[in-house]
């Protein structure tokens, strides 16, 4: 082996170092940049705060009663509270990016923390003393005090605060103290309990009940917190959840199918409220007798253009269901890598077009003089009637007993729809309301017919329509997101939430039980707290009990 001379060795030492040096100035200017970041999140929120507060001031000293001032204090505190969101998000990563330096501090929001009310009762916790002292093995200790760790948790309509006492004691022998250690925080200088900060979570992106009002739900009984301490409090909840989110969405793309749709979601921008999107793709197997556990997934967007559903799922493989919507074309390429998906549509969408065109009751309501029902629509509803008719004998078996059955009973009367429709259609204008019904079916007839030949595939997209229809129900009750990092994490605890329902166990329970013991449990052990495992977990425990 060829020896390095000492000039040469010289020369990498100082490349070495150099190169060391670099990396070093970078990572601080990283840091410094992060905390600038915080800082300027931390200053918008608290200009928010100022405004809000100075605009209930005028309320107060004024007498302004009327709806609308009520309902303008409704909207500050809804954006203020995702600009506090915010700035708690960008305090962690300045704490990340500083951890990797020796020299940056990193940037720490000053919190005014209220003390936990006097009235409420307490519980104490003791955790057991040692029996001999771990230093000598000395049996005479003598306890020297306590510390005493507030947690508020909540039962259902009745507040509690739980003292979790750890005793301090001394040895007589060898003058050691000892003291057990500190049980884990659901978060990080946290004290609110799991319970609570389930409760929390589930009321706002479960039953779309706006953080404001929470609070002030709270404080009528007794429990007066502040915006800022829960949304504190929320933000901290979810990123400790958030190791389930990847899991869950590495599950939802490893599917044979997926649904996917999408809705609309009010975003606040400067001057306007811009339409965002919130998308989702469901995993749910059942149909064709499949085992795997059923998910939701979604994310956020703030445009509807096709390169966000191309990014959802860039490694994805596989049947994609959704509408005709052109945004999905460059995911069914033939060049495209991995692989191009293959693409079914939705027969309860089209046969929406046609029922639109045949409802009496709709058209009865109509003003005098107008059009009456189409015979021709009406045939056609008639017969995707029929098909539907067949298809829900089939729902639940095998993939395989769907494909021949359909081959069997339904190619024939699809066969028999595709002539009827266009023989239909060739003598109609290009303008009536029934031949555009007819084209979003004849132009893409492989993709709607796909179903007779794959028994995975369902007649229609209801379960990515049934997945989005609370996010419709709750856009009244909480108006708008307030940013697009207030949709995404809309999005993240949408799907812990959809998942949960989907596998029809309690998104609370589960929340509050995965709260407190996600800190504890290793990782390689996280999937038993994903929802289908914990609901396995739960009735092993009870069955336990029982014997």
């Amino acid at each position: 082996m060829e020896l390095v001379s000492a000039t040469d060795f010289l020369a990498l030492r100082e490349q070495l170092v150099a190169a060391e040096a670099r990396a070093e100035k970078a990572e601080i200017a990283a840091a410094e940049a992060a905390n600038v970041k915080a800082i300027n999140a931390d200053l918008l929120a608290r200009n928010a705060l100022l405004e809000l507060q100075i605009e209930k001031l005028k309320r107060a000293q004024f007498g302004t009663t009327s709806e609308r001032s009520a309902r303008l204090i409704d909207q500050m505190e809804l954006a203020f509270e995702d600009l506090e969101a915010n700035a708690n998000e960008a305090e962690a990563l300045a704490a990340a990016a500083a951890a990797k330096t020796t020299t940056v501090k990193a940037f720490t929001r000053g919190r005014a923390r209220r003390e936990l009310p006097e009235h409420l009762p307490r519980e104490r916790v003791v955790i057991a003393a040692p029996q001999a002292c771990p230093c000598c093995g000395g049996d005479d200790l003598s306890k020297l005090g306590e510390d005493i760790t507030e947690t508020l948790e909540v039962i259902p309509r009745q507040w509690k605060v739980i003292q979790t006492v750890r005793e301090r004691f001394s040895c007589r022998a060898c003058e050691a103290i000892t003291q057990p250690p500190a049980p884990f925080h659901v978060t990080a200088r946290g004290f609110f309990g799991p319970s609570l900060l389930a409760m929390l979570l589930f009321e706002k992106f479960g039953v779309h009940q706006p953080t404001n009002r929470q609070r002030d739900r709270y404080a009528r009984e007794g429990v007066d917190l502040s915006l800022t301490t829960i949304i504190d409090q929320m933000s901290a909840a979810m990123r400790t959840l958030q190791p389930l989110y990847l899991l869950i969405e590495a599950h939802a793309l490893a599917a044979e199918r997926l649904h996917a749709d999408d809705t609309t979601v009010p975003v606040m921008a400067k001057y306007k409220t811009d339409t965002g999107r919130i998308w989702t793709y469901v995993r749910d197997d059942r149909p064709f007798g499949g085992h795997a556990p059923p998910v939701a997934l979604f994310y956020y967007s703030r445009d509807r253009r096709g390169e966000h559903p191309q990014a959802h799922l860039a490694r994805y493989t596989g049947i994609i269901q959704a509408d005709a919507y052109a945004g999905y074309n460059a995911l069914l390429k033939p060049d495209r890598v991995p692989a191009p998906l293959k693409r079914a549509l939705c027969w309860a969408h089209a046969r929406r077009y046609f029922f639109e065109l045949a409802d009496i009751a709709a058209n009865a309501k109509r003003r005098k003089g107008a059009a009456n029902i189409s015979p021709m629509a009406l045939e056609a509803v008639q017969r995707i009637d029929h098909v539907f008719e067949i298809e829900r004998d089939l729902n639940g078996k095998p993939a395989n007993a769907r494909r021949d059955l359909r081959q069997q009973l339904t190619a024939p009367i699809v066969a028999e729809l595709e002539t009827w429709m266009r023989d239909s259609r060739a003598k109609l204008s290009r303008h009536d309301p029934v031949a555009k019904a007819m084209d979003y079916m004849l132009k893409d007839w492989s993709a709607f017919t796909a179903f007779l030949d794959d028994g995975r595939i369902c007649l229609s997209n209801n379960a990515a329509e049934r997945a989005l229809r609370g996010i419709a129900l709750g856009r009244k009750s909480w108006l708008f997101a307030g940013s697009d990092r207030g949709g995404q994490r809309a999005a993240f605890m949408y799907t812990l939430i959809g998942t949960a329902k989907l596998c029809d166990i309690d998104p609370q329970a589960w929340l509050a039980d995965t709260l407190a013991r996600i800190n504890d449990i290793p990782q390689s052990r996280l999937h038993e707290l994903l929802p289908w495992n914990w609901q396995k977990t739960v009735q092993t425990a009870d069955a336990e009990l029982a014997a």
